[in-house]
C-alpha cells in the first residue's frame, strides 16, 4: 500500500470522527475501520467498527459541536502511520495536542489505532 492510499484513509478516519449524522459516519468508517480493527486510548480499549462507532457518538455527545483537526501531516512507513491532532471545541478553544500511531492492514483500513493524549511526560 502506498503512502498516498494510507493518507487517504487516515483522512476518511479523522472525517468519521467528526460527522454527526450516525449513518454517514458508519458509510466512513466502513471505507476506512478493518472490520475486527482495534482501537486504544487512555481511557478505553475496544474492537470492531461497531463498538468504534459508538465510541465516538458517545464522546460527540459529551462534547456538543466539538471537532478535531490535524495538527501534522501524515507521517507513513511501511503500513504504519502517526498524526498530531487536537480537539477544536464548539467555541473555538482547544484542547491539547494528541497523537495518534496507527497500522494499516491487509484490506487496506485501519487495523489498529493506539492514541495518546496531551505533551508527552517529562523526562
Amino acid at each position: 500500500m502506498d503512502h498516498h492510499a494510507i493518507t487517504d484513509v487516515a483522512t476518511v478516519y479523522m472525517a468519521a470522527w467528526n460527522e454527526p449524522d450516525e449513518t454517514r459516519r458508519q458509510a466512513l468508517l466502513a471505507q476506512c475501520w478493518s472490520d475486527d480493527g482495534v482501537y486504544v486510548d487512555p481511557n478505553v480499549a475496544l474492537a470492531g467498527r461497531d463498538a468504534l462507532a459508538r465510541h465516538i457518538a458517545k464522546v460527540q455527545a459529551s462534547r456538543p459541536g466539538a471537532r478535531l483537526e490535524f495538527m501534522s501531516g501524515i507521517d507513513v512507513h511501511h503500513t504504519v502511520l502517526r498524526f498530531l491532532w487536537r480537539l477544536v471545541r464548539s467555541d473555538g478553544s482547544c484542547g491539547d495536542i494528541s497523537i495518534d500511531f496507527g497500522e494499516v492492514g491487509a484490506d487496506g483500513r485501519l487495523a489498529k489505532i493506539i492514541g495518546f493524549f496531551g505533551a508527552a511526560p517529562p523526562r
